[in-house]
């Protein structure tokens, strides 16, 4: 059974606190759904909730990374990006203090509570801030992954969670290095998939091989630092990239790599798939990723198009 990446996080978290005496965690008075619970009730002389005042509640993270501790702060991404930026900015990053930022119910996955709580722009945000690291689990088991990467980092983490319980992805030891993670092989498109996407784009491969069409699928849960040399070899072989995130596509993972790609002059037929600048409505999580194309078909059809785009050019 599949388990959601909110319950993996607030059970490593748990299982941390018995190793790790330096770590405190805070929320915005919502433990119950970041699930940040579970380390309240093991360690109670540890734990403060601070309310629902983000601003604050990075403020005293910072006051409390300052005297030596690990705080984890656990908020939603949407107000945690948006209310406790300055904090963040100003406290954690320029003093490069050891936070770990985790933004609960990331991108659309607070599907039912409209566009002022779906968090599309928190990765732009945070990826923009210098001496920041930026991680979006693909899984339950990447999440608690990140949860332990981020302990070992002497400086401030973001990591994005998503509320649903999504397919588990095959373990990959590279997570711990921050590298791409290869899921499935292929030669004629690279499908780079950020979070929850990735498994979509898994999909989408086993949609393209019953069309004749090979497509290599790499997850890639490292925004910042990006591993751009992975994803440079596999587009060597496949001359042709799609990215795929649950993200404003200006700022997010595409324009990390963009950027990346352009300075390193790597050169490949280029699409993505993402949010198209807009904000989004409200439904059930999976047909609204659907409605603004964050779906296995989509993928597969994205991938079709830039496949003949680049035939028609030969």
């Amino acid at each position: 059974m599949n388990l959601a990446m909110r319950d993996a996080f607030g059970r490593k978290l748990e299982s941390l606190g018995a190793t790790h005496p330096e770590l405190v965690v805070l929320d915005a008075d919502v433990s119950s759904s970041t699930k940040s619970t579970y380390f309240a009730k093991a360690f109670p002389n540890r734990f403060f909730n601070c309310g629902v005042a983000e601003g604050n509640l990075c403020g005293v993270a910072s006051g409390l990374a300052a005297s030596g501790y690990h705080p984890v702060v656990n908020a939603f991404a949407i107000f945690l990006a948006l209310k406790g930026a300055d904090q963040i900015r100003n406290d954690a990053c320029y003093n490069k203090l050891p936070i770990i930022y985790a933004g609960a119910y990331g991108g659309l996955s607070d599907s039912f509570d409209g566009a002022s709580h779906q968090s599309i722009t928190d990765i732009a945000i945070m990826r923009a801030f210098p001496n920041m690291e930026v991680i979006v689990p693909s899984d339950a088991t990447q999440a608690g992954q990140a949860l332990e990467y981020a302990l070992g980092v002497q400086g401030p983490v973001y990591i994005r969670l998503n509320r649903n319980e999504m397919p588990d992805l095959p373990v990959s030891d590279d997570f711990e290095t921050g590298k791409v993670i290869r899921i499935r092989s292929g030669s004629d498109v690279t499908i780079a998939a950020n979070g929850i996407t990735a498994s979509f784009a898994n999909e989408a491969a086993g949609l393209l091989a019953s069309r004749g069409i090979e497509a290599e699928v790499l997850s890639v849960p490292f925004v910042k630092p990006l591993d751009a040399k992975g994803l440079e070899e596999s587009v060597a072989r496949t001359g042709r990239l799609i990215t795929v995130e649950e993200h404003n596509l200006m700022g997010g993972f595409y324009g990390a790599v963009c950027e990346k790609f352009a300075r390193d002059g790597v050169c490949c037929d280029m699409d993505a798939v993402g949010l198209e600048d807009v904000f989004t409505e409200t439904g059930d999580y999976i047909d609204l990723l659907a409605k603004y194309g964050i779906s296995a078909e989509a993928i597969a059809s994205k991938a079709e198009k830039l496949i003949g785009r680049h035939e028609e050019r030969r």
